[in-house]
């Protein structure tokens, strides 16, 4: 081959060779794409594709190798209680529990006891140092010297009328006094009981005894000793009878309507984590509290060992009517964006996304209120792989 003359110069010799390897490099690339092109085209008729779509639909092919990756069960329609958990505290029961007055004005002489001491009904709790309670004695001596006179005019007067040396209007009058007196007597004695003071005590104490109302424990005490009390209303300790306490819950507004009187009720104590007790409401409020906008609901426990104080945290978790729900495992769902999902079988190794809302979360099992019928198949193993 002969070369003209401007192939025969050195640049013409390297644009000719680089001519060859550019056409060389192309051929190479038109060969390998062709290739690769008919390979996919083999595959793809040969059904090799891990699943097919039709629509809203995914089928997966004989020979893929999701078919042994994916597992379908049955949604199941089995009975389920929804529960409200709710935040509690263990307190003492109202109707046992009393808050100790003074029924006078004094000085605190002494205390016998002390807070968490437990305490007998009629046990003197406090002495307290009273001018009314001396004023009160000093009342009921004389109303019992002006009935004892009284006593013995009445006599006098009816043995005169008797022997005709008094008329009948000084007895009327004799009888008059004594009814008089007897009354006055009767009230200065009530008095006494009702500050807890002897009525036939011959010696004139000015120190009053306050006495426990009720057995329990002392859970409040508010008095020192030589404190003055001015204020019949101050009280002076609150006595607690903790044998049966009161665990109170709060539930938010919103659900009211689940709560009411009778409903089963869990109830487990944060110093006890391992131990769960069963009770039920015994009382739901009948008002809204305005600060908290919750309503208050108590069940009641028996407590004979005390290890239920008040004021321990509590978590109350109330059963619901038991409802058929359709239930399925947790692995089924899906998060697709914001919706869940669940995939479901319509034919053999056909399947179509549904979403779904649930409504009730049981472990390992989850209800649903809407997407999915009883008995439907759906993927509970693998489901991701079917994911977009």
């Amino acid at each position: 081959m002969k070369l003209h003359d401007h192939e025969a110069t050195p640049l013409g010799r390297a644009f000719l060779w680089g001519g060859i390897v550019l056409g060389v490099i192309l051929m190479l690339l038109l060969v390998t794409g062709g290739f690769g092109l008919f390979s996919k085209g083999v595959a793809a008729a040969a059904g090799d594709e891990p699943m097919v779509r039709q629509g809203n639909r995914i089928i997966v092919p004989e020979h893929s190798p999701l078919r042994d990756r994916l597992a379908v069960a049955p949604a199941r329609a089995e009975a389920t209680a929804e529960k409200l958990v709710l935040p509690g505290i263990v307190e003492s029961d109202p109707a046992a529990t009393a808050v100790v007055l003074s029924p006078v004005a004094g000085r605190v002489l002494e205390i016998k006891v002390a807070l968490g001491d437990r305490v007998r009904r009629g046990q003197v709790l406090a002495v307290i140092d009273s001018p009314d309670l001396a004023q009160a004695f000093d009342d009921n001596d004389r109303a019992a010297d002006a009935l004892q006179l009284a006593d013995k005019n009445l006599e006098r007067q009816e043995g005169q009328v008797k022997l005709g040396t008094a008329s009948t209007r000084d007895l009327d009058q004799a009888r008059s006094d004594h009814t008089q007196a007897a009354s006055e007597y009767a009230r200065t004695q009530t008095r006494l009981r009702v500050l807890g003071a002897p009525t036939d005590s011959k010696t004139h104490s000015r120190g009053l005894s306050v006495t426990a109302p009720v057995s329990g424990s002392v859970t409040a005490l508010n008095i020192a000793r030589g404190n003055m009390l001015n204020d019949p209303t101050q009280p002076l300790m609150t006595v607690a009878d903790l044998s049966t306490v009161w665990v109170t819950a709060l539930a938010p507004e919103k659900d009211v309507a689940q709560v009411a009187k009778g409903q089963d009720a869990e109830v487990q104590i944060g110093a006890y984590p391992d131990k769960v007790l069963h009770g039920k409401v015994l009382f739901v409020s009948d008002v809204i509290e305005a600060d908290s906008r919750r309503n208050k609901l108590r069940i009641a426990f028996p407590n004979a060992d005390t290890t239920l104080k008040p004021n321990m945290f509590a978590t109350v978790t109330l059963v619901g009517t038991p409802q058929t729900r359709v239930t399925v495992p947790t692995s089924a769902l899906l998060m697709n964006n914001d919706r869940t999902t669940i995939f479901v079988a319509v034919e053999p190794w056909t399947f179509e996304r549904r979403t779904v809302e649930t409504q009730l979360d049981e472990g390992t099992t989850v209800a649903l209120q809407s997407g999915v019928k009883a008995g439907e198949q759906v993927v509970i193993k693998g489901g991701i792989l079917l994911n977009d």
